[in-house]
C-alpha cells in the first residue's frame, strides 16, 4: 500500500461522475449496459434502473432494462437490482452467510424452492404461500439460484437457474472492487452496509485487496481507492453533463452516514433528498447536485434548491423530454416548484 493520497471534494465527485459515466453518456449495446450496471442498478421503485440507464447510455428506450446482457436480482440488502447477466453471482453469492445457520437457511429455501418451482416461473407470493416460507423466500437469492422479474405494479415473478460456480469468497472480493471503483473512495464498514453484509465479511473482502488498493485522505476522513484509478482522481476534471435527472436510489448517490455530507454539505438539502419515506429524484447540473424531482406518469415536478441560470433551466427541461418513460415518450411536462427547506 503507498502513502496517503490528499484528495478534494471536487476531485472525489468529478471521479465518481466519470466512473458512473454521468458526464458523457456511452454508446449504445451490451457493453455499456454492463458498464452502466457495473455496482448494479436499484431498481426498488418501478422503473428507477431504466432512468439510470438513460442517465448513462445513448438510445435508452422504455424497455433497455429488458436487454438480454441484464437480469434483475433481490440484490444488495435484497432490494431489487438490475445488474449484468454474466455477472448476477457477484451480487448475490457474494452476500452468502459466513455462519453455518445462515447458510442452511439460504441452502434450504433454494432447495425447496427449486423443488417446488420444478422449471416452473411464479409471483414470489405464490410460491412463498405453497411454500409457506413467506418474505423468507428472499434469503434464497444468496445462493444464486434466483432471478426475478419485476415491472412494479404485480409481485414478482421468480425462477430459479442453476447454481453458479463461483465461490462466495472470490464474488464478494469482486463485489468489493467494482464498489470501490463506483463508490470510492469509501471503507469497509461503508461496503458491508451496503451490500447488507457482515461487517467482518466485508472487512475480509478490503483486506483480501490489500495488494490492489491505495489509502487516501478524504473531506471526511481516511478511506480507499484501487490504485488503477488513482491517475484518474489525479486528472483535471471532465467537462460535466449540463443535466442529468437521477432517479430515487441511483448509485452516484446511494450514500449513507458522512458520505451524503461529502455530496451535500448542506444539511437542509440532504433532509430533501434523503427522506424518510420514499426518496425523490436528484437533479445534477454541471456535476453539482441541485434539487430533487418527482413524477407522476408524464409530469414531473422540480424543486431546485438555487436559482438556475435560463441556460441551466432549458437543459433540465431537456433531459426531462427525453425520459424513456412507457407510454410517456414526447408528451412530458414539467413543473417548476418552488423549495421550502424545512
Amino acid at each position: 500500500m503507498s502513502s496517503r493520497l490528499n484528495l478534494t471534494r471536487s476531485q472525489i465527485l468529478a471521479f465518481r461522475r466519470h466512473a458512473g459515466s454521468l458526464d458523457e453518456r456511452l454508446p449504445p449495446g451490451a457493453r455499456s449496459l454492463r458498464r452502466a450496471a457495473w455496482a448494479g442498478l436499484q431498481d426498488s421503485m418501478p422503473r428507477a434502473a431504466l432512468l439510470s440507464i438513460h442517465a448513462r447510455v445513448e438510445g435508452a428506450h422504455p424497455q433497455i432494462w429488458d436487454d438480454p446482457s441484464l437480469v434483475q436480482v433481490w440484490g444488495p440488502r435484497f432490494s431489487v437490482y438490475v445488474v449484468p447477466a454474466q455477472d448476477h453471482a457477484l451480487f448475490t453469492r457474494a452476500r452468502l452467510p459466513d455462519n453455518a445457520r445462515g447458510r442452511r437457511r439460504a441452502e434450504d429455501a433454494a432447495a425447496q424452492l427449486e423443488a417446488f418451482l420444478a422449471g416452473r416461473r411464479m409471483t414470489d407470493r405464490e410460491a412463498g404461500s405453497g411454500l409457506r416460507m413467506g418474505y423468507s423466500l428472499r434469503y434464497a437469492t444468496t445462493t444464486g439460484m434466483v432471478l426475478i422479474r419485476w415491472e412494479g405494479a404485480r409481485a414478482p415473478t421468480v425462477w430459479t437457474v442453476p447454481r453458479p460456480e463461483i465461490d462466495p469468497v472470490d464474488a464478494r472480493r469482486e463485489l468489493a472492487r467494482r464498489y470501490l471503483h463506483v463508490y470510492g473512495p469509501t471503507t469497509a464498514p461503508a461496503f458491508a452496509r451496503w451490500a447488507g453484509i457482515e461487517l467482518a465479511q466485508g472487512q475480509a473482502a478490503f483486506d483480501s485487496l490489500s495488494r490492489s488498493v491505495t489509502a487516501v485522505r478524504t473531506p471526511i476522513g481516511d478511506a480507499w481507492i484501487l490504485t488503477r484509478d488513482e491517475p484518474a482522481f489525479r486528472a483535471p476534471a471532465r467537462p460535466a453533463a449540463p443535466a442529468r435527472l437521477l432517479p430515487s436510489g441511483d448509485a452516484y448517490w446511494l450514500l449513507q452516514g458522512a458520505d451524503r455530507e461529502l455530496l451535500v454539505p448542506e444539511a437542509k438539502r440532504r433532509n430533501a433528498l434523503w427522506t424518510p419515506r420514499v426518496w425523490p429524484g436528484a437533479v445534477l447540473v454541471g456535476g453539482q447536485i441541485v434539487g430533487t424531482w418527482r413524477r407522476s406518469q408524464a409530469k414531473l415536478s422540480i424543486e431546485p434548491w438555487r436559482r438556475l441560470s435560463r441556460t441551466e433551466r432549458d437543459a433540465v427541461e431537456e433531459e426531462a423530454a427525453g425520459l424513456p418513460l412507457p407510454g410517456a415518450e414526447g408528451r412530458i411536462a414539467v413543473r417548476w416548484d418552488a423549495w421550502s427547506p424545512a
